[in-house]
């Protein structure tokens, strides 16, 4: 049973409390957000509707995609809507939900970003052994288990925000719902709790990201014994995974590798990680992919063709 708490909502400040400035960052989010939709919303169709794109690299991107616009979803609708109000207001309980989903989709993005490095690694360092190892059931399973990891990730950290007693005040300097910023509404010693929040999403952090780093490692120096067309093919999907890695990772750190505390740009990097990366993935992961361009051409020439025989 969750503390009692004398707190049922929570205001949000949003960026600005100049309610002009604050409806024209909305428009700005409305227009992101719009374009993070329909860019991988694009991504995730082209994919499904393209038997070219049937290798596990593009399955998998298929679902970073689809995540990506999950994630972004969880804070972006929200935030748009409530700038046009006279109040920004959220239950305790919506807020505490807004928390696990964030979660939920953060971790399961590590995650995809991790089970993509793997991939990569196969089949550049194990190009013989590519189509056996990674057969569609493993990359069933390494979906399910990003899923699941995030999941995992997610439930302890919501866990530890619901035992706490919240009693005001009931700001939150802050855009959307987050842990760090909720610890400092508690009206408890939030030490252990924040250490345990620390550890939880620092642990998945450092481990995903070292696992990143060693594979990359790895096919960078498998790459020396490679033709130079293949090699140069290899660096540009190697090179266009990284970018997407450090735009979410190196904000994730700034924010959740850290003692329990909140600075005034922490609302500011966390765009960057909820909205600017999803916004950018489409960009730096796809439209500069040969197949991927040609895939969606073939799909849109097929479109025109189809209401031109109507």
């Amino acid at each position: 049973m969750a503390p009692t708490s004398n707190v049922t909502e929570i205001i949000f400040l949003g960026f600005s409390q100049n309610r002009d400035m604050q409806k024209v960052i909305s428009v700005v989010f409305l227009l992101m957000y719009m374009a993070i939709v329909l860019g991988n919303g694009f991504i995730v169709v082209t994919i499904v509707a393209s038997k070219g794109l049937s290798s596990p690299m593009y399955f998998f991107l298929s679902y970073l995609s689809f995540v990506e616009i999950c994630y972004c979803s969880v804070t972006a609708p929200r935030f748009i809507l409530d700038s046009f109000m006279e109040r920004n207001v959220i239950s305790l309980k919506g807020c505490i939900t807004q928390v696990f989903f964030l979660h939920f989709l953060g971790g399961t993005e590590i995650f995809m970003l991790t089970v993509m490095a793997y991939d990569r690694y196969v089949a550049i360092c194990r190009p013989l052994h590519y189509t056996v190892i990674m057969n569609r059931r493993v990359c069933g399973l390494l979906v399910g288990a990003a899923w699941g990891g995030g999941l995992l990730h997610s439930v302890g950290q919501t866990f530890l925000i619901f035992q706490l007693p919240f009693c005001g005040p009931k700001v939150l300097d802050h855009y959307f719902c987050d842990v760090h910023p909720m610890l400092k509404l508690a009206c408890s010693d939030t030490f252990l709790i924040g250490v345990l929040i620390v550890t939880n999403g620092g642990s998945i952090s450092v481990i995903s990201f070292a696992v990143l780093l060693a594979s990359y490692v790895v096919i960078l120096h498998s790459l020396r014994s490679q033709p130079t067309e293949g090699r140069r093919k290899a660096l540009s999907t190697c090179a266009s995974h990284v970018a997407v890695v450090s735009l979410f990772f190196i904000p994730c750190s700034f924010v959740y590798l850290r003692p329990c505390a909140t600075l005034p740009a922490d609302k500011v990097v966390a765009v960057f990680y909820t909205v600017v990366t999803p916004l950018l993935n489409p960009v730096i992961y796809s439209f500069r992919n040969a197949d991927v361009k040609n895939a969606m051409r073939g799909l849109l020439g097929g479109k025109r063709c189809g209401k031109r025989k109507r």
